[in-house]
């Protein structure tokens, strides 16, 4: 970023205020942005950074009393309308553009342009070819958006903001996802675009994203501002301490016993699809944290949906306390007490139009029933109570929606109803993504907890940091088949560079043999 500390500021909020009904979501919130610079928004989930956001935007009216100013000027934001005009664009995490229309269209929705009263596509494809190209699509105006990708579709979140002369572009967690080499190339692009002067307020819960990027970080606490760091004051102990109010130097754990090599819970033997997962083999401890790593498409989540009986396999077996079990359903795998946390919670873990205490209830509720299956409604609503307390589920009470709640409480809805099964082997598929880094901690000490009980879990995640920090054991995949093994008995220390090198090819390791 070129100096420009002494610019004037093209966005000032202050004093920025918001309530629901029972809840203050934001209270006397300022945020300063200068042009030319990438400024990160920082905070757990629920801290008000979405709030802020939307009140930028014009989705949401702030309380009385604040003020907005673009270019050291007061402005009035009382609708999207009236933000876009003022050259503010948001690019949220869910994208918002219309799959059965082309790019060109998507670009000029809401203001196309016409000609003899009708709408002139040749003119609307022609005057966006210059800003695709500038924005490096390899793909034209007149594609249709369905066929593009998902990265290929923030392009043209983006060419439409700058088409409609945005300076300030809020991206809201944008590269959650992407690849890692799409992750890359949309840095460069976000570089390039704070080159030419666009001031961007950028959102993520990744810390290694804030160091690569940003040029300042605001943090946000509990709907409060707390401050703002420049470039060479940012610092984890110091980030963290800020966005969670408390010390995090335990934020991994590894608290619980060494696990028992001669106690096998889950054997895995020549587990393959006949697609993507090749003869898999392995064994998991009781009170083991094992760590399956890889890149993306690797085959991680096949093979734990393969374990589950989610999907069909062409071979392999799974055997529980050493003798098989025939999994052919996942209500197969859960009556043997293997129970697998999706890593998509809202497409296929929630219901999200229904209570906190339905979803957690949702696998328990038969035990308890009565009188031929009527619910017990009474015990339902005690373990769910006794669920928000134990998971730190923040909520005002169980009758909630969980689709109002954050992605960290959320997920740790999801974890409670899969611990109420009380599982021998819990499969956790991504579990932390999206989720805060205070929400973070407490899935990991739930992690922790349960192997200093004896159950042997399996985390799946992208964030090496994350594999490294919580895993005793760590199995490396590589296009569909187990290539290594990190830690445990293998007497190779886990390390992110170790796991590197395995998961691309440029070195492999013998797997210990499974019983």
């Amino acid at each position: 970023m070129a100096d420009n500390t002494q610019c004037k500021p093209v966005l000032t909020m202050r004093g920025i205020s918001k309530t629901f009904p029972g809840v203050k979501a934001l209270t006397n919130v300022s945020l300063t942005v200068l042009p030319g610079e990438i400024h990160a928004l920082m905070g757990e989930n629920g801290a008000g950074k979405s709030t802020l956001m939307k009140i930028l935007s014009g989705a949401y009216t702030p309380d009385a009393g604040g003020e907005i100013c673009i270019d050291g000027e007061p402005a009035r934001i009382d609708g999207p309308l009236a933000a876009k005009a003022l050259g503010v664009a948001v690019i949220y995490q869910e994208l918002s553009l219309c799959p059965s229309l082309s790019v060109a269209e998507n670009i000029y929705l809401g203001r196309e342009l016409s000609h003899g009263g009708r709408i002139d596509r040749p003119s609307m494809e022609a005057a966006c070819t210059d800003i695709l190209q500038r924005l490096g699509a390899n793909f034209t105006a007149r594609t249709p958006v369905s066929d593009l990708s998902i990265a290929e579709r923030q392009l043209v979140e983006i060419a439409r903001a700058l088409h409609s002369k945005a300076r300030i572009l809020v991206m809201d967690e944008p590269t959650t996802p992407l690849s890692s080499r799409e992750t890359d190339r949309l840095f460069e692009l976000i570089r390039k675009l704070r080159a030419e002067g666009l001031a961007i307020v950028y959102i993520s819960h990744r810390m290694a994203e804030i160091y690569e990027l940003s040029d300042r970080v605001s943090v946000l606490r509990d709907g409060c501002y707390v401050g703002t760091l420049e470039r060479a004051s940012l610092s984890a102990e110091t980030l963290v301490q800020m966005m969670v109010g408390r010390d995090l130097s335990g934020f991994y754990k590894k608290e619980h016993a060494p696990y028992d090599p001669g106690h096998v819970v889950m054997g895995v033997r020549g587990m393959s699809d006949g697609r993507r997962v090749r003869h898999c083999s392995f064994d998991l401890h009781a009170g083991e944290v094992l760590g399956i790593a890889g890149l993306v498409g690797a085959g991680r989540t096949e093979l734990a949906r393969l374990i589950f009986a989610c999907d069909p396999r062409t071979s392999g077996e799974v055997e529980i306390e050493g003798l098989p079990v025939t999994l052919r359903t996942p209500l197969d795998a859960i009556n043997a007490g293997i129970v697998y946390l999706t890593e998509d919670r809202k497409g296929k873990g929630l219901f999200l139009d229904a209570s906190v205490r339905d979803n957690i209830n949702l696998c328990a509720c038969s035990k308890d029933a009565r009188l031929g299956g009527v619910l017990n409604r009474r015990e339902a609503r005690r373990r769910a109570d006794s669920a928000i307390k134990n998971l730190s589920i923040r909520v005002p009470n169980s009758l909630v929606n969980v689709g109002a709640l954050s992605g960290g409480n959320q997920q740790k809805v999801l974890l409670s109803r899969l611990l109420e099964i009380n599982p021998r082997v819990l499969i956790l598929d991504e579990p932390t993504r999206g989720v805060d880094i205070g929400a973070k901690s407490e899935i990991y000490r739930i992690i922790n907890d349960l192997a200093a009980k004896g159950v042997g879990v399996i985390v799946i995640s992208s964030e090496l940091p994350e594999i490294v920090g919580t895993a005793d054991r760590v199995l490396v995949m590589r296009e569909g088949e187990l290539v290594g093994e990190q830690g445990g008995h293998s007497g190779a220390a886990i390390t992110q560079e170790a796991i590197i090198e395995l998961a691309t090819g440029s070195a492999r390791q013998p797997l210990a043999q499974a019983a």
